[in-house]
């Protein structure tokens, strides 16, 4: 009990993945089997025609069998057709309803192929967890779910079977089509009545399943720090982040370039640019620089806002493999990254 009461986190993305691995999933069953229902009440709707058909075909086969010498031949011809009507009634509707309760299924948490629950554990056969699963409270409470629904169900069931029998007196003296519409009628409403309860219940069956699920699956504090400094050690996790650092670098690398002075190039090897605030900063700034592809994205950006791109080879490369981005430049480049920019600011200066 003190550990289900340390348990007030929710259950991170980790421990819900590791749970649908193993197979366990919210399920709601009543979900599952109302949308099986309704696809099985319409299938039968619009197949009335053809199963009323083969039914027709099948009276007037057995009616022409009528004054025929029974014989083990004729016995066998009459088990073969009437296997082969039921299955030709039976099975493209039973595949229809069958495709639907997966498809309801699948619906409800995607696809899982898992071999874990037929995995061998002789834990699974220990009489006395056997015996506390039986009576556990979660046993209990779907024991209550289900009376409850059967008790729902036959109540309103035997509410409209009552109102119906009233009518009887009434309806004996239609003629038979009435009495056929009569009944067909009460059917339609009767079905149509509990469809509606058992979406209800299925609606809130759904809701209570994964409310359950996630609770179960709730973790403590603890239980956090530790799945974190998991995660942290895992070399794939830790890549990841690395990569999407990086990336988030590279982003912000590429939207300093359009205020820089100039970029200083290879000139297609290498390309690293320079900003140089003279008020702010004692030094020049390496604000980008790249090799090969980077190299070439760095200098199309220069050019799409006019900075100037400055060939000197030697310096490029000293500055990619001693300059860091976002630092300043060291002393011993002053000379060098000097000349560069005094050539262009005169370039800017005569272009004005």
């Amino acid at each position: 009990m003190a550990d289900d009461a340390e348990k007030t986190e929710e259950p991170s993305s980790k421990k819900l993945e590791d749970a649908k691995k193993e197979g366990n999933v919210p399920r709601s069953q009543d979900t599952s089997a109302f949308i099986t229902l309704i696809v099985a009440v319409v299938v039968v709707y619009f197949a009335t025609s053809f199963l009323t058909e083969r039914i027709e075909h099948l009276y007037r086969y057995y009616s022409s069998l009528i004054g025929m010498e029974m014989t083990p031949i004729l016995a066998s011809q009459i088990a073969i057709t009437t296997l082969g009507e039921l299955l030709l009634m039976i099975v493209p509707i039973a595949s229809v309803v069958a495709l639907a309760g997966i498809i309801a299924a699948v619906s409800q948490f995607g696809f899982i192929f898992t071999t874990k629950p037929l995995t061998p554990d002789l834990k699974k056969i220990d009489p006395i967890k056997g015996l506390g699963k039986l009576f556990s409270v979660k046993k209990l409470i779907e024991a209550v779910k289900t009376t409850a629904k059967v008790a729902i169900v036959f109540a309103v069931a035997f509410y409209y079977l009552i109102e119906d029998i009233h009518e009887l007196p009434t309806v004996i003296n239609f003629s038979l089509e009435h009495q056929i519409g009569w009944l067909t009628e009460k059917i339609i409403m009767l079905v149509a009545v509990m469809l509606m309860i058992l979406f209800v219940l299925a609606m809130i069956d759904l809701m209570f399943v994964r409310f359950q699920y996630f609770k179960d699956l709730r973790m403590s504090k603890q239980e956090v720090k530790d799945e974190y400094k998991q995660m942290e050690g895992d070399p794939q996790v830790k890549a990841r982040i690395k990569k999407i650092q990086m990336e988030m670098a590279q982003k912000r690398m590429m939207a300093e370039i359009p205020t820089a002075d100039v970029v200083i190039t290879n000139p297609t090897h290498y390309a690293v640019a320079l900003r140089y605030h003279k008020e702010k900063e004692n030094a020049p700034r390496v604000i980008a620089k790249g090799i090969d592809n980077m190299a070439l994205k760095i200098k199309e950006i220069a050019r799409e806002h006019e900075i100037q791109i400055v060939e000197n080879p030697p310096l490029a490369r000293e500055l990619y493999a001693k300059c860091d981005i976002d630092e300043l430049i060291p002393e011993n480049f002053y000379q060098a990254v000097a000349e560069v920019l005094a050539f262009v600011y005169r370039a800017k200066n005569q272009a004005l």
